[in-house]
């Protein structure tokens, strides 16, 4: 399993030059403190059963998909 990398070079101007924050503090933030204190805290949380199900309910799988049309494709 690889994890993405994150963008030092973004967060710490984030940090920095955005929050105004010295290095001491950046450097004592986690990347949750971090990305609270910039706002961006809104991304939605983990999958769970109940959000699957309304997702699920919101866009439900079709019998016929769009290669079901009894047509071959090269």
């Amino acid at each position: 399993m690889s994890r993405a990398a994150l963008d030092w070079a973004a967060l710490m101007r984030l940090g920095l030059r955005e929050l105004r924050l010295t290095p001491r503090e950046f450097w004592a933030l986690t990347p949750v403190e971090l990305m609270l204190m910039a706002g961006l805290d809104t991304a939605p949380g983990p999958l769970t059963r109940a959000r699957l199900e309304e997702l699920a309910a919101r866009y439900p799988d079709s019998r016929k998909g769009p290669c079901d049309d009894n047509t071959q494709r090269s």
